[in-house]
């Protein structure tokens, strides 16, 4: 027969820990000496921030590259939404975004313009050079349309689309070729034409950008707001 003293005692509340995944009560105190278990976080009071740990969502991580899964699926979807009426509207990209879309803008404006004073120069170089003139012209034409698809491209890479970053990263590589090559003819008639280093390390800055850890937050946020 057991001792009425024996019998157990109904609990008290806040007698017991709370237990992993339950809010404790308001006004909860632990039982003196408690431990909490290995890893247990307090909830935070209302409308308190938790900042993210370490490796958490949210903190930029080191590089990693993956290809691209918004490619065009149509001629549509490479040219600019709205057209090039925004060409100059950069709301919403972090600072290293903007510096790098403003280096493809003004540096593909830029080749657009010196590409066609430099047609009228090897117009008239065929009347005497036909054979060097026509190789000049090849090479024009090719400076010509990566300084028009930069343009695109950037305005493309400014609606968060990673393929378009990945093609003007491509361009910045095929401008790198285009500076060995006008090197090699350096002092020849193609010099000037092809050997722009100036043009190529300015590309090169931009790409660096647009991979940098900031940039790279920002693309994966637009990607899954869509």
């Amino acid at each position: 027969m057991s001792n009425p003293d024996e019998a157990p005692q109904p609990q008290q509340p806040g007698s017991q820990p709370p237990q992993p995944g339950n809010v404790p009560p308001a006004g909860y105190q632990p039982p003196q000496g408690y431990q909490p278990p290995q890893g247990y976080q307090p909830p935070s009071q209302p409308g308190q921030y938790s900042q993210p740990g370490p490796g958490q969502q949210g903190q930029p991580g080191g590089f990693h590259f993956e290809m691209p899964t918004d490619g065009p699926r149509n001629f549509n979807d490479v040219l600019p939404q709205g057209g090039f009426s925004g060409i100059f509207k950069t709301m919403g990209l972090p600072t290293e975004l903007k510096v790098s879309y403003f280096i493809w803008v003004i540096s593909g404006l830029l080749g657009l313009l010196f590409g066609l004073i430099g047609l009228f120069a090897i117009i008239a170089a065929f009347a005497f050079m036909p054979g060097v003139a026509a190789l000049l012209l090849v090479l024009l034409i090719i400076s010509l349309a990566v300084a028009a698809a930069q343009i695109v491209l950037a305005m493309k890479m400014k609606e968060g689309k990673e393929w378009a970053r990945l093609a003007l990263t491509v361009l910045a590589a095929v401008s790198l070729l285009l500076a060995i090559f006008g090197s090699i003819n350096a002092g020849g008639p193609g010099a000037g034409l092809g050997g722009n280093w100036f043009g190529f390390l300015v590309s090169a800055v931009a790409v660096v950008l647009m991979w940098l850890p900031n940039s790279q937050l920002w693309f994966k946020a637009v990607k899954g707001a869509v």
